[in-house]
Formats: structure tokens, C-alpha cells, sequence
């Protein structure tokens, strides 16, 4: 493939990415609401579902792209060298490097969007002003550690099952899977993945969205409410802390289980979609050039 196809390939495959997160936000945003500390009505209802969705169309394409050229790289460093019982493992591998990567720019496209989806009366680029202007640059990486733990699982749960059910399929029929095949296997395996990493989802959200507002010593040595900047692990672990201590097991599980239903119905088609052979064969394409 040319370099001119590849990267009009690419660019297909981004575009199909963008548009099934902006078809399927209102479920994004309905899930961050249920996962919101203060409530789904407190944190806008059905209100303003599109809250956020400028962040998601800027970084749909760069996180997509990042993920999947991570992927098939490692991928194929590694199918070199591994027989074909270590196949999944391979798999898990990659998918692991490919999540680590794609975080750096998910992360703040995800701080932005979550907290604008839990304050729709708030736009885009105010919610990036007020973080950056409050908390710098690392403010936009808070949850980074969560979400990869978020996400690493879910890879591990994905890849390995969507390659198993493909491999399982081309077994009864005696020939490789069709598109729309490989497209079924993939919303089953996001889907599944989906429910049972959605406690680390809950986890991730609330961090994300937690303020952390301290007491600092004024000149005079009074006391003064204030927030205090705090190194970027510092803030994550005092989040982290204060989510542990806030919330006790049956609210941590009934929240898990009121948002697992939209993160499903996102992740069944959004997967589909995402692992659609045409496209990723566009986007792995593009670095092999």
C-alpha cells in the first residue's frame, strides 16, 4: 500500500472512530453522571447530554491512532518469537503496551470531558482554563494510574477473547471469519469486558472528578481555607483516599451496578466498530509504511 493510501486509510478508520463516540456519547454521559459522588440529577440528569464532546472528537483520533500502531508493533516484535501457544499472551502484551501509550492522550481528553459532562452549564474550554489556570499541566493527568489500570484489564479481557471467539468461529465454519463476523466477536468481547471492569471505571470517574480542597497557613499564621497545590501522585493518592474512606461497599456496588448498563450498550457497538478488520487493517497499515 502506498504511503498516500495508508494514510487516507488512516484517516477513514479515525473518522469511524469519531463517529461512533459522538453517535454513542449520550451513553458516556449518562454512565459518568450515575458514577458522579454527588448523584445523576445533581450532576445535570438528562440535561445537556452533549456536555464535553468537543474533548472527545479532539482526542478520539490521536488516542485511537496511538493504540493501535502501539499494538501491532508490539504485536508483531513479538509474534516473531513466540510459538503459537503464546499467542494470547502476545495479545495481552501489546494490548498492555498499546493502553500505556494511548493514556497519555486519553487521560486529559477524558479529565476535560468528565468534568464538563458533570457541569453542563460550564463549556469545554472553560473546565480546560479553570484546570490548567488551578492545577497545571498535571491536573490534567489526574486518574492517569487509574486509567491504565482501568484499561489494561479491559485489554487483557478484550484482545485475547475477541482473537479466541474469531479463532473459534473460523473452527466451525472451516474458513476465516467475515467482517461483519469479526465485528460480532468484537462487540461480545468489549461488551463482556465492559461489565466486569466497571467498578474500575467507578473508581477512575471519582478521581477524576474529586476536588481537593485542604487548609494552608496564611502569613499570620492563621489558618485559612485554601487549595493547595500538591504534586500530581499526591493529589492521586489523596483522591484515591478520600474515594476509599467516602464511599462505603453497597454504594460503591449499587453505583457500579447503575452504570454498568449504558457502559455495555457503549461498549457492544463502540467495539464493533472499533475492531472492524477494514479499519484496523488502516490503521496498522500506516506504520508499516
Amino acid at each position: 500500500m502506498e504511503l498516500r493510501e495508508s494514510w487516507a486509510a488512516l484517516a477513514a478508520g479515525g473518522v469511524a472512530g469519531v463517529c461512533v463516540d459522538l453517535i454513542l456519547f449520550p451513553l458516556d454521559t449518562v454512565k459518568t453522571r450515575l458514577q458522579s459522588p454527588q448523584g445523576f440529577r445533581k450532576a445535570g440528569g438528562f440535561r445537556g447530554i452533549y456536555a464535553g464532546v468537543p474533548s472527545t472528537a479532539i482526542g478520539s483520533f490521536p488516542n485511537a491512532a496511538a493504540f493501535f500502531m502501539t499494538y501491532e508493533y508490539v504485536k508483531s516484535v513479538l509474534h516473531h518469537s513466540s510459538t503459537s501457544y503464546l499467542t494470547p499472551v502476545t495479545h495481552m502484551v501489546a494490548a498492555s503496551f498499546g493502553e500505556v501509550v494511548a493514556c497519555l492522550i486519553r487521560v486529559p481528553s477524558e479529565v476535560i470531558k468528565q468534568r464538563a459532562q458533570v457541569s453542563p452549564s460550564s463549556s469545554t474550554f472553560r473546565i480546560l482554563s479553570h484546570t490548567l489556570y488551578h492545577e497545571g499541566i498535571q491536573g490534567l493527568y489526574r486518574g492517569y494510574k487509574s486509567t491504565v489500570l482501568r484499561e489494561i484489564p479491559f485489554s487483557l479481557v478484550q484482545f485475547p477473547l475477541w482473537e479466541s471467539l474469531k479463532d473459534l468461529w473460523s473452527w466451525k465454519q472451516g474458513h476465516v471469519v467475515d467482517s461483519w463476523q469479526s465485528a460480532v466477536c468484537g462487540a461480545f468481547a468489549g461488551g463482556f469486558a465492559a461489565a466486569i471492569t466497571t467498578p474500575l471505571d467507578v473508581a477512575k470517574t471519582r478521581i477524576m472528578l474529586a476536588k481537593l480542597v485542604c487548609r494552608r497557613r496564611a502569613p499570620d499564621d492563621s489558618d485559612q481555607p485554601g487549595r493547595v497545590h500538591l504534586p500530581g501522585h499526591l493529589r492521586e493518592d489523596a483522591a484515591a483516599a478520600a474515594l476509599t474512606q467516602a464511599g462505603d461497599s453497597c454504594e460503591a456496588s449499587r453505583t457500579s451496578w447503575r452504570s454498568r448498563w449504558p457502559r455495555e450498550r457503549r461498549w457492544l457497538p463502540g467495539s464493533a466498530a472499533f475492531l472492524l478488520p477494514p479499519l484496523r487493517r488502516a490503521r496498522s497499515s500506516c506504520w508499516a509504511v
